[in-house]
């Protein structure tokens, strides 16, 4: 039987569609924001997270902090810090809304001076949960809307596993609507294991959470292909009409997404495959469901991400109708660079997207509707 590819029909963000920078980089003190978290409450209230950082690397006393907005992003509150830690570093926030209405938060804390590497002002962190150089998870959570958090609670041991240096993924989780696993809440992970001092790979699982996030379990690790170069690294799930889609930056391999398919809730997963329908350089992206299938709507996913496969550029959106399967529309938005994002169904209908831009110097937000893909 003859395969025959999705038609990828490609349009241009219009120029009307407003660009707002939430966040950016300010020179005099060398404060850079980077690692986009965005997710809708239930009140339709946007919470934009990020990491506040002393300049942009990745150990840099990363706090996490927190802007949102009431009218669907034209207009943003003032920055709320969530968790500083003096010297230590607050990296990967991940977020999600409850059918509740309460907002989950986790994230992860390397000591100062360690992170998942070594490098010229860090090591390389241990194995174990309580030493000066293991890592740590907290999850923290609001009940008014983002106003307000609690105390955060170390997870670590629930979180990550005994050999396993470091785990994360920025981003959204979610919580499961529908089917046998319905209210599962789940976050997507990355997990690092130190080879020797000098080295580390990477694997992926899933922590999901059936008493809305009060207990933690890990699914099985995703399985890789024996001999395919690269290992599936930051990445984001997405619920469809059969389970969950993990879609993941593929790092050291051929520059296309990685994904792997559920059928339990996420709690095992198939082979982890190339989606050369979704090329893209090593960089974190964005999935998310907008609709189902329904009486007055279909079934629409779309994926956001830098489309090149040379550097972070090209930041683009890409539309599947059958699940993940194909993706047979795209709109290229008008951002000499496109880093991190992070995309949200907004209360008024809209796509809702933030992203990394000009070399990371700012977290842009904007909105998209899904006429701007067929005009």
């Amino acid at each position: 039987m003859k395969l025959i590819l999705p038609f990828l029909i490609l349009f241009s963000l219009n120029s009307f569609a407003e660009v707002i920078d939430i966040f950016s980089f300010t020179k005099e003190t060398n404060t850079g924001y980077r690692i986009p978290a965005l997710i809708t409450s239930k009140k339709g209230t946007l919470l934009a997270f990020c990491e506040r950082r002393k300049g942009l690397h990745d150990h840099a006393e990363n706090d996490i902090v927190l802007r949102r907005s009431f009218d669907h992003g034209k207009t943003w509150q003032d920055l709320q810090v969530i968790h500083d830690d003096g010297g230590n570093s607050l990296n990967d926030p991940c977020a999600l809304t409850l059918k509740s209405g309460r907002i989950l938060l986790i994230y992860q804390r390397f000591p100062k001076g360690v992170h998942a590497r070594n490098s010229g002002h860090t090591v390389m962190a241990e194995n174990g949960y309580d030493g000066p150089k293991n890592t740590r998870t907290y999850l923290t959570f609001s009940d008014d809307d983002g106003a307000s958090w609690s105390v955060p609670e170390d997870i670590s041991r629930q979180a990550r596993r005994k050999d396993r240096i470091s785990i994360g993924s920025p981003g959204q989780g979610i919580q499961l609507t529908r089917g046998k696993y319905k209210g599962r809440v789940i976050f997507p992970l990355y997990e690092t294991r130190r080879i020797d001092a000098k080295n580390r790979d990477w694997s992926s699982s899933c922590l999901y959470s059936d008493d809305n996030g009060k207990t933690w379990q890990l699914s099985n690790i995703l399985p890789h292909p024996e001999g395919v170069k690269g290992h599936a690294n930051e990445a984001q799930i997405v619920e469809t009409s059969e389970g969950v889609l993990f879609n993941a930056r593929n790092q050291g391999g051929l520059a296309y997404r990685k994904v792997s398919r559920s059928i339990d809730g996420g709690k095992s997963w198939s082979k982890i495959t190339l989606d050369k329908q979704l090329p893209g350089v090593r960089c974190m992206g964005s999935i998310l469901r907008y609709s189902w299938a329904g009486e007055n709507s279909q079934s629409i996913i779309i994926y956001a991400g830098p489309a090149s496969q040379k550097s972070r550029k090209e930041g683009t959106l890409r539309l599947s109708y059958d699940e993940g399967q194909n993706w047979t529309k795209k709109l290229l938005l008008k951002a000499p660079y496109f880093g991190y994002s992070c995309m949200t169904k907004t209360s008024d209908g809209k796509i809702g997207l933030l992203y990394e831009t000009e070399g990371c110097r700012k977290i842009s937000f904007t909105t998209i509707s899904l006429e701007q893909f067929s005009e």
